[in-house]
């Protein structure tokens, strides 16, 4: 018989790559992971993973197994609520992760919009980047993930994560008040080819975008300053630093001194914004007022 939470382990060890970082991801010794593996092979009689120098990757016996891994977590997470749900599920506390913007926006009007239409949910809010919160999700150290579309994110149809679109927005360019553009109503993004730019770290799914977009424009942006605070970002172009784009959102009730912003030329940039949960979970009686309630907070 195969025990689920080893299951829970075995993709643990295939998301994070080694041993090391699954254990940390679950609150596991290294030690306790590679014997709860141990097990699970003994239980199937295959050997599931390979270990190198490098890490560990999964065997095509291991392979197997993880594709029938995500269904069986996924029924488990749908049984786990339909017994919330008969046992009324109306008190509870639901984590949900979610970067800077998205908290502003959709996390904290959903906080008040519980407030009073469920009383009995108590929201714990955890700032974390997009790229942070799947995993966060999948290892389940919280339930929810407000995350944006990123280049390698899980896509929409993966086995692991049920997604709910909540929201997309433009990013705007910013530039110097006294930058060659200034003056212009939209700023074709092949005109800032040659300047300094300023952006998120890579990693940052808004990085993604910054970069993507510049590429469709033909050039690849030199990125000479960085940051992941898009105050920081903007005060430096308003020091003359180089120029940015900037999700739409991000300005608001942001000093604009020194800097003008301006919509691209052309198709914009565009960050899409959704919640994920574990696959299953999305009708959980505690889950499912949440993703409603965040939906809410952004069609408004």
């Amino acid at each position: 018989m195969i025990e689920a939470r080893r299951l829970h382990i075995l993709r643990a060890v295939a998301d994070h790559r080694t041993v090391t970082a699954a254990a940390a991801a679950l609150y596991l010794t290294p030690s306790a992971v590679s014997q709860q593996l141990t097990a699970l092979e003994q239980e199937t009689g295959h050997r599931l993973v390979e270990r190198s120098a490098k890490g560990v990757r999964l065997t095509p016996a291991g392979e197997i197994l993880l594709s029938h891994t995500n269904a069986v977590l996924a029924q488990l997470e749908r049984a786990e609520a339909e017994l919330a749900a008969y046992g009324s599920g109306e008190a509870g506390t639901v984590t949900v992760a979610s970067f800077a913007t998205g908290i502003a926006l959709v996390v904290a009007p959903a906080v008040a919009r519980l407030a009073r239409s469920a009383p009995g949910i108590s929201i714990r809010v955890r700032d974390a980047e997009g790229d942070a919160s799947l995993p966060m999700v999948l290892d389940r150290q919280v339930d929810v993930a407000v995350a944006v579309e990123y280049r390698g994110a899980p896509p929409a149809d993966d086995p692991r994560l049920a997604h709910v679109p909540l929201y997309a927005e433009p990013f705007d360019a910013v530039v110097p008040v006294s930058h060659r553009l200034a003056d212009l109503g939209e700023v074709p993004l092949a005109e800032l080819a040659k300047d300094p730019w300023i952006g998120p770290y890579p990693g940052n799914p808004c990085h993604d975008v910054v970069v993507l977009a510049c590429e469709s424009a033909g050039f690849q942006p030199r990125l000479e300053h960085s940051s992941d605070d898009f105050r920081a970002v903007v005060a430096l172009a308003s020091a003359d630093a180089g120029v940015a784009l900037v999700p739409r959102s991000a300005l608001r009730g942001m000093d604009l001194t020194g800097v003008v912003v301006r919509p691209v030329d052309g198709d914009a940039p565009t960050r899409r914004v959704f919640a994920a949960v574990r696959r299953g979970a999305e009708g959980h009686p505690l889950i499912r007022p949440v993703l409603e309630a965040l939906e809410a907070a952004g069609a408004e």
